[in-house]
């Protein structure tokens, strides 16, 4: 099934590229208090002081905070073919960094963070997944580019993309659960631990199996229609 409704896919289109920017802006502000490498503010207060002591539980949380920054900027502008169709080389070189940052960084430190995650065996479980996941998905993308199979590699693209946005999902759906649903919080946690990054996985497939990478490519792929200038006589 293809997506056939243009006005439709533009305008969804573009306000997930809006709601993908304000997350990365939102991010941002929440990252840089963090850059003054302090032990006891905001999310590090959750942790234990012999958490926050520990030196590879560090190491991860500034490189996962600072490397999932990155993976959301190069990430996004692959979804608008219609800023990078004329900028091959800008195409690629973000394609690269996305991922590159995933694979040596985002991911792995992920995995650290998710070894010292709270909410017990459930929640590490969850987020150990997701990474391995995240990682998985990432490398196919990267492997059949290199086969130059680009439509199936524009799918895993939308694939390892959904679980990027597993942080703006996490963020969303526990203000959803917990103040029109009414869970508890650790209720919520655990839940969105889990549904982040598993129901944005299952809206991808949707989205691949509508036809969404193949709408991808031929956008990317599209020639100018405009008529060429004639030239001038002599």
């Amino acid at each position: 099934m293809m997506i056939s409704s243009a006005p439709l896919y533009r305008t969804l289109q573009m306000l997930f590229g809006v709601a993908v920017v304000l997350f990365t802006g939102r991010m941002l502000v929440m990252v840089l208090p963090y850059l003054n490498f302090e032990p006891g503010i905001h999310f590090l207060t959750t942790k234990s002081e012999a958490t926050n002591a520990n030196s590879l539980f560090r190491v991860g949380f500034y490189v996962h905070i600072t490397s999932s920054l990155l993976v959301l900027a190069a990430g996004l502008p692959q979804f608008f073919p219609v800023l990078l169709r004329r900028q091959l080389a800008l195409h690629r070189g973000l394609g690269k960094a996305y991922v590159v940052t995933i694979l040596a960084l985002a991911a792995p430190s992920g995995l650290i963070l998710a070894a010292y995650a709270n909410g017990g065996l459930a929640a590490k479980a969850g987020f150990t997944l997701q990474c391995v996941v995240w990682w998985l998905a990432t490398w196919q993308a990267y492997r059949l580019a290199r086969q130059r199979r680009w439509q199936e590699h524009t799918e895993w693209m939308i694939r390892s993309f959904a679980v990027t946005l597993a942080a703006m999902s996490l963020r969303l759906e526990s203000y959803g659960m917990y103040h029109w649903l009414g869970t508890k919080p650790m209720e919520t946690y655990i839940t969105v631990t889990w549904l982040s990054w598993t129901g944005n996985l299952l809206l991808a497939e949707v989205l691949v199996q509508a036809g969404a990478a193949r709408r991808l490519l031929r956008d990317f792929y599209a020639v100018d229609k405009q008529p060429k200038p004639q030239a001038v006589p002599a």
